[in-house]
C-alpha cells in the first residue's frame, strides 16, 4: 500500500496555469504529496485577466467529491474558488460526510486582474458553512475585510479581524501581508483559537510575477499538514516556498505572471539556504 500522503484541492481551473487547480497540483507535486482535485469552475484567463467563468453545477461538484472521497485517503485538503453558495454547501457537506480533517480554506474572492471569483451572496455561505469546519483560513487583507466587515489599517484592526474569523468557527486564521503597506517586509499574522499568535516576517520582493501566490501558499500549507507537520511549522514552510517561488520569476506572459513552483525544490537541491523567515510571538 502506498505511503505517500494524499491531498485534495477543491477549486477553479485556471487556463493560464498560474493559480487554482493547476497551481495547487504543482505545489503538491513539488512538496512530495499526491494531489487529487474537484473542479468547481472553469475559467478562461491568462496573465492579463479573466475573460469568462463557467461554474460547475452543484451536482457536478458533489459527484466529484463522492468519487474522491470514496476511494482516496485524504489527509489534508484545501478549498479555493468556490464561486456560489450551492458549491460551498456541497463542499462543507462532503467534508463532514467523509470526516476530512486538516481543512485549509483559501477564501478566493478577486483575481489579480480584478475579476470577482466569489458571488456576493456566497460570502455569507462561506462564513456559515465552511469556516466552522476549517483548521486554517488564509485570507489576504482585502479578503479578511470582506469576511469581517472590518477595515484593516493597523496591528489592532488586523487582530480584531482575525478574532472575528475565529468567532465564525475556524480553528485558526493567518492574514497574509502581501497587500500590506510596509515596503520592506511582508508579514503574515497567525491567530489560533487558543489565543496563541505568531507573526511571520520576510523581506518583501519587488515583482509583478505574483499570479497564484495565495493558492500556492495555501496548497503548500496543505501539503505540509498532509506530511505530518504541525500547523505553525507548515505555515513556516509555506512562507519559504512562496518566497522562493517569487524570488526566481519565470517571466511568463505580459501581465501578472505566475510564480515559479519549482524554485523551492531547486533551492534545496542546490544546497542553498531557504529564505530567512523571522517569527515573532
Amino acid at each position: 500500500m502506498s505511503r505517500i500522503p494524499q491531498t485534495l484541492t477543491i477549486a477553479g481551473s485556471d487556463s493560464g496555469g498560474g493559480a487554482g487547480i493547476q497551481a495547487d497540483l504543482k505545489t503538491f507535486q513539488e512538496l512530495g504529496v499526491y494531489g487529487t482535485s474537484v473542479v468547481t469552475a472553469v475559467t478562461a484567463q491568462n496573465t492579463t485577466g479573466v475573460t469568462a467563468i463557467y461554474p460547475m453545477s452543484a451536482q457536478a461538484v458533489q459527484t466529484q467529491l463522492e468519487a474522491v472521497g470514496s476511494d482516496f485517503k485524504i489527509t489534508a485538503l484545501k478549498t479555493g474558488m468556490l464561486f456560489n453558495p450551492e458549491i460551498i454547501k456541497e463542499t462543507a457537506a462532503a467534508i463532514q460526510r467523509f470526516n476530512w480533517r486538516n481543512v485549509v480554506v483559501d477564501p478566493v474572492m478577486i483575481a489579480k486582474g480584478g475579476a470577482n471569483l466569489l458571488q456576493q451572496e456566497a460570502v455569507e455561505a462561506l462564513n456559515r458553512h465552511l469556516l466552522p469546519v476549517a483548521l486554517l483560513v488564509t485570507p489576504n487583507i482585502p479578503e479578511a475585510e470582506v469576511l469581517t466587515g472590518i477595515p484593516i489599517t493597523d496591528v489592532s484592526s488586523r487582530r480584531l479581524a482575525a478574532e472575528e474569523i475565529l468567532a465564525m468557527g475556524a480553528k485558526s486564521v493567518v492574514i497574509k501581508g502581501g497587500h500590506g503597506t510596509d515596503p520592506q517586509y511582508a508579514e503574515d499574522y497567525l491567530l489560533q483559537a487558543n489565543g496563541e499568535s505568531l507573526l511571520y516576517r520576510s523581506a518583501r520582493i519587488a515583482t509583478g510575477q505574483t499570479h497564484g501566490t495565495g493558492c500556492t501558499f495555501a496548497a503548500a500549507v496543505t501539503a505540509q499538514l498532509a506530511r505530518g507537520q504541525e500547523l505553525q511549522d507548515a505555515i513556516h514552510t509555506a512562507k519559504q516556498f512562496i518566497h522562493a517561488a517569487l524570488s526566481e520569476p519565470l517571466n511568463i506572459g505580459s501581465g501578472h505572471g505566475p510564480t515559479n513552483h519549482a524554485a523551492y525544490k531547486t533551492v534545496l537541491a542546490e544546497s542553498k539556504e531557504a529564505a530567512n523567515i523571522e517569527i515573532f510571538r
